[in-house]
């Protein structure tokens, strides 16, 4: 055996596969912009404008990944936009305060509490479900959602589902589309997306009613794998 040839051509197998995933990547995502919601997005605009016509305050709220894009967000709406913003995620100390002092479920309606939360200012919430106390999903968007309609304040949203707690009561929200399983290429090719340990949601419909779950995905065994790499 060569083993020049051996490792080139694994190389370029290796580089095909690269190639072949940021293609489907790239596709996925030009799928889901394009189904976006534009009206709504110039009506957030529109909304979040005239909280700082009226001189109010703009939370951003978000919590794991969501959390980094909230503070990220803070920055580009003071500097960018002239708003008024803040994060409770920027003070880990008063965060981490409140979830081991008055648990989880609090650590934003407390911070918006004390920031006296009013009828001029606004919420922004990033996530991908959007909150559910059903299933005891981020019941602390859940909880600071309905804080700041107890307030009069405005609520926006940017999700991944419209049936979470933020869609359904936010008053202008952006729902970023789903990738719809029409083949199982489309399915493989998602799944492909992600990795080994990734979380997952589901929604397939069972005896004409919708139902979802999560799935945890897991490295395929070896036989499956064979079977899964011809064409579909």
């Amino acid at each position: 055996v060569n083993l020049g040839n051996f490792l080139e051509n694994g190389q370029q197998k290796e580089a095909t596969l690269q190639m072949d995933f940021t293609k489907r990547y790239f596709a996925q995502v030009t799928e889901i912009v394009g189904r976006i919601d534009v009206a709504a997005i110039d009506e957030m605009a529109a909304g979040l404008s005239d909280v700082r016509t009226r001189g109010g305050r703009l939370f951003i709220l978000g919590v794991g990944g969501s959390a980094a894009n909230a503070s990220h967000a803070v920055n580009d709406f003071r500097k960018l936009c002239g708003i008024e913003t803040y994060s409770p995620v920027d003070n880990v100390s008063e965060l981490t305060a409140r979830a081991n002092d008055e648990g989880w479920d609090t650590i934003f309606t407390g911070w918006l509490e004390i920031s006296r939360l009013g009828a001029k200012d606004a919420i922004l919430v990033f996530s991908v479900g959007g909150g559910d106390l059903a299933r005891n999903i981020s019941t602390n968007l859940v909880k600071a959602v309905d804080y700041a309609k107890a307030k009069g304040a405005k609520v926006f949203g940017v999700v991944g589902k419209d049936t979470g707690h933020t869609a359904q009561r936010g008053d202008v929200v952006v729902k970023l589309a789903d990738v719809a399983m029409d083949s199982p290429r489309r399915l493989r090719n998602v799944v492909g997306t992600r990795g080994p340990g990734a979380k997952v949601a589901v929604e397939f419909l069972r005896d004409g009613k919708a139902r979802q779950v999560e799935v945890l995905l897991a490295e395929a065994p070896e036989p499956a794998k064979a079977s899964l790499s011809g064409p579909l």
